[in-house]
């Protein structure tokens, strides 16, 4: 089944960058866009009308089997439990294989728009769609050969992130920062890689992974724990990615959103700098 096209809000002004976007489990493009553009700020203005200058770019999963809820319904890919994330760790591989192909095909064609500018997109997503938008960009390099400008998480994980951890505890402190980046790289591609359709041909350029990184998680999320989120941090840190974390509580939807208007606040500013920076290049 193919993914339905993304849900796009274009810039009410000149068009300078472009954020994607990836909605959790259970949800979709269209949602995402409503739910999170109409987050207001400490001024009272959302997102979309303090940014007049951006693409909002909100892809929508395909449908699956959900082996948690015995139905199918709109998902990144399977997995069968929060609690213990390596669980039946396999039923994640085949939709992070496919989900990570399309998100990463999106992120080429948005960079392509703006004539080759990575430095002008923002990649990320919220919950399981963190999950799955870090996935694409741990797995970028050879196809993405520049810094974007920013991902943006919130309330997620990462996938794997136990044996990625294992990784680079047994390599040591021996390797330079570019190694660390080339070996946790590869063994996220080389995870879900079909041998008869490589995700790229190389590694040479691995700058993708200097992109800044901004994570923000409740508390009192009951549906993804806070530790995951922070083990998330942790991992991105170990290869020396430059990572922003910002912890709340009091959210809606139990915690599991982000926080109004403090934590939109927190992503205008990120937005807003890294923009800056993109302009002066």
């Amino acid at each position: 089944m193919d993914y339905p096209p993304p849900h796009i809000q274009d810039p009410r002004s000149a068009h300078t960058h472009t954020v994607i976007l990836l909605h959790g489990r259970g949800s979709d493009g269209p949602e995402l866009a409503e739910d999170f553009l109409s987050g207001m700020t400490s001024q009272r203005i959302s997102l979309s009308d303090s940014l007049p200058s951006l693409r909002w770019v909100f892809p929508t999963s395909r449908i699956r089997q959900s082996t948690v809820f015995k139905e199918e319904m709109c998902t990144w890919f399977d997995a069968s439990s929060l609690d213990d994330i390596q669980k039946d760790s396999e039923l994640q591989i085949e939709g992070l294989r496919e989900s990570v192909h399309h998100i990463i095909g999106i992120l080429e064609s948005e960079i392509s728009l703006l004539d080759g500018r990575s430095d002008r997109v923002f990649l990320g997503g919220i919950s399981q769609g963190m999950a799955t938008s870090l996935w694409a960009l741990l797995c970028a390099p050879g196809r993405v050969t520049t810094p974007l400008a920013g991902f943006l998480g919130s309330c997620g994980w990462l996938p794997f992130s136990h044996q990625a951890e294992h990784l680079m505890s047994c390599s040591g402190t021996q390797l330079d920062s570019n190694h660390r980046k080339r070996l946790t790289s590869e063994f996220f591609r080389n995870t879900i890689t079909d041998p008869t359709t490589p995700l790229t041909q190389d590694t040479d350029s691995l700058s993708v992974l200097e992109t800044p990184v901004f994570l923000s998680h409740g508390g009192d999320d009951p549906y993804v724990s806070i530790s995951l989120g922070q083990q998330a941090a942790q991992v991105l840190r170990a290869i020396d990615m430059n990572v922003e974390q910002h912890e709340f509580t009091g959210a809606e939807a139990d915690g599991h959103w982000i926080k109004e208007p403090e934590g939109f606040d927190q992503i205008l500013r990120f937005i807003q700098q890294h923009k800056a920076n993109s302009h002066t290049v």
